[in-house]
């Protein structure tokens, strides 16, 4: 393991875990004998996309532990597609928590790590003690909308052109990866990403196989459904949502927060899809408010 503060905030450790035949980079930090808390980034990003959410989590007393998911920075990338379905994805988490000692945490996801956040919820729902999900809706949700909304059909362009071979991958790595750096800095105020975190993505996407990987996601998700067996999520379950979204039209929230038996739904109207970076401060504090609810 090795240690270290920056950019965190607190101290913490780099370390790996076997999760059936990957091997997975895990950021941690904490007591270990604290709650744990598993925070899952989305695409185009790495753990790093929860560096500012580990320092308060810690200080509000939980263990944190935020993987790398499979095919994504310092975590082992399978060949192919079918390694990347929902239902590895999840079970990835079930994994990293009992690598640490665990059978159930605090789970939170945003985008991609939100869709992976809510299958293991609804999957695998004695592993899920509280769930916190940002900027990604139920998969019912989603797909009933998909199937009835226009504009949600139009905002989703880029999942159909994603299941092409190879373009998406080439063509995101052209000009040290300026399709993927626009992703993330064109939709927030400007400031949002600075020089550094820039360097620290595009080092990450620039790994061996990381690319192509990470557009297996999406490929597999077309390729390999795999509904999980319930549509109720029984966790209480906290919803966050920057109504500014250009991928996801902002009704998707409120229809989410339908499928929870104990949810609660905090609107951003100011921010977008990236909220845990226009908005880090708020999210962690509801983040801590949610996990300490009783």
């Amino acid at each position: 393991m090795t240690a270290n503060r920056a950019p965190v905030g607190v101290p913490f450790g780099h370390e790996f875990r076997d999760a059936a035949g990957v091997r997975l980079h895990v950021v941690a930090a904490g007591d270990p004998a604290d709650p744990l808390v598993v925070l899952l980034h989305g695409f185009p990003e790495f753990w790093y996309g929860w560096h500012r959410h580990v320092e308060p989590l810690v200080e509000a007393g939980y263990r944190v532990l935020v993987p790398d998911q499979r095919g994504y920075g310092r975590s082992g990338k399978p060949a192919g597609v079918r390694p990347y379905r929902i239902t590895a994805l999840s079970r990835d988490v079930v994994e990293v928590i009992r690598s640490d000692g665990y059978e159930s945490a605090h789970v939170v996801g945003h985008d991609w790590g939100a869709a992976v956040a809510w299958d293991l919820a609804l999957r695998r729902p004695e592993r899920v003690d509280r769930l916190g999900v940002v900027n990604v809706p139920h998969p019912t949700a989603f797909r009933r909308t998909l199937l009835g909304n226009r504009e949600q059909l139009r905002r989703s362009w880029y999942v159909f052109a994603f299941q092409l071979p190879w373009l998406p991958e080439r063509a995101a790595a052209r000009d040290d990866f300026a399709l993927w750096t626009r992703v993330l800095t064109e939709s927030v105020p400007g400031g949002t990403f600075d020089d550094a975190d820039l360097d620290r993505y595009r080092a990450a996407w620039g790994r061996e196989r990381a690319a192509r990987s990470m557009v297996n996601w999406y490929r597999a998700l077309l390729r390999y459904p795999r509904p999980p067996p319930r549509e109720s999520v029984s966790a209480p379950t906290l919803i966050a949502w920057g109504e500014r979204d250009e991928a996801l039209v902002p009704e998707l929230a409120p229809r989410s927060l339908s499928f929870c038996a104990d949810g609660r739904l905090e609107r951003f109207p100011d921010a977008g899809h990236f909220l845990t970076h226009e908005r880090p401060d708020a999210v962690a504090d509801l983040l801590v408010d949610h996990l300490g609810g009783e």
